[in-house]
């Protein structure tokens, strides 16, 4: 039996990843040519199942109370053992949200199985399930199934549309089931939460634009005169404007062990490529950036790649970039702010 298991949001639905990782399973199920069921864990999770009833599952599996509703592991990790065992999962897919990821290699010692974290890729051969993912921070994709069951995946945002869960044929709905489940004794309660104000924030999943800095930023420009303090404002006004999400290469980031001047909202999280980040947007656009190797595979994701740069020989410039602006960005970026704020 192949399990899908997902977590609601505060408001009770599913996030948009746990959608994807749903149409990703849906799909696998129908490869393999075997049923799927659906665990749901939140505190209320029947909106939830009712929206997605229709999905094609034999059943939707619950653990519900407010005590399962925080991402806690030693609830997170019970409520899940407790929804592998009531569906009797040889496969389960989840969506690598930080919450799964915490908690599934623990999962998966508790049912003696195995667990796969990263996966990019489902298919079937030979009714076995195959899984890929990349190695060597991204660098190497391998594909590759196991034998050992139940077999946990997490499966990374972007392998599969929504549409595909939205779009199917009616079918009749899944029965909902409540497992369950006494809250283990807990250690650690969610007292609040602390969150940059929306305009401060800069990371940004679903957002349209990827916007990447460079190293360039924080050199002398034309002047000869490092102007941080207006590259900042440049950066943080087009993203003000354009609500896009902002990444930067490795080099920018590190620039403060150097010694070196650094634009004071970037952090390694915002780090692109080196750390094995690799996003998803409809659009890229870098500027200041030289196209070095970790940054520019982490790009491989985003659909449409631009950049602006005053080498043309630079290494966006040799084929990484679908159109290159061969331009001063500080020139081009307030230039566009100007258009945008008009």
């Amino acid at each position: 039996m192949h399990l899908y298991l997902a977590h609601t949001e505060p408001d009770g639905t599913l996030a948009k990843s746990a959608l994807e990782a749903l149409a990703a399973s849906i799909q696998l199920a129908e490869s393999l040519g075997t049923p799927f069921s659906v665990g749901l864990i939140g505190d209320d999770p029947g909106a939830a199942a009712n929206d997605i009833a229709t999905c094609g599952a034999v059943k939707v599996l619950t653990v519900s109370g407010a005590d399962f509703a925080q991402a806690r592991y030693a609830t997170d990790a019970a409520a899940a053992e407790a929804l592998c065992r009531a569906a009797a999962a040889t496969i389960v897919t989840v969506p690598a949200t930080s919450r799964w990821n915490r908690v599934l290699a623990g999962v998966a010692h508790r049912l003696g199985g195995r667990a796969d974290t990263h996966v990019t890729g489902l298919a079937a051969t030979n009714g076995q399930p195959q899984v890929s993912r990349w190695f060597y921070r991204q660098r190497m994709e391998g594909v590759f199934t196991r034998s050992t069951r139940p077999w946990l995946l997490a499966l990374e945002g972007g392998i599969a549309h929504v549409a595909a869960v939205s779009n199917r044929p009616a079918q009749s709905p899944a029965p909902v089931e409540e497992v369950v489940l006494t809250p283990p004794a807990a250690r650690t309660r969610v007292t609040g939460f602390e969150a940059p104000a929306a305009d401060q924030q800069t990371i940004r999943p679903d957002a349209e634009l990827l916007f990447v800095t460079g190293a360039g930023w924080t050199k002398k420009q034309a002047d000869g005169q490092v102007k941080v303090a207006e590259a900042a404002t440049l950066i943080l006004d087009f993203l003000r404007h354009t609500r896009s999400s902002l990444g930067s290469t490795k080099s920018l980031v590190d620039l403060g062990g150097e010694g070196q001047s650094v634009l004071p909202f970037l952090s390694h999280l915002n780090q692109v490529g080196q750390t094995g980040s690799t996003p998803r947007h409809a659009r890229g656009l870098a500027t200041c950036c030289h196209g070095e190797e970790p940054h520019t595979v982490g790009w491989r994701f985003i659909g449409e790649r631009r950049a602006i740069s005053l080498d043309a020989n630079c290494g966006w410039a040799r084929g990484k970039a679908d159109i290159l602006y061969v331009a001063d960005a500080f020139d081009v970026i307030a230039r566009i702010n100007a258009l945008l704020a008009g």
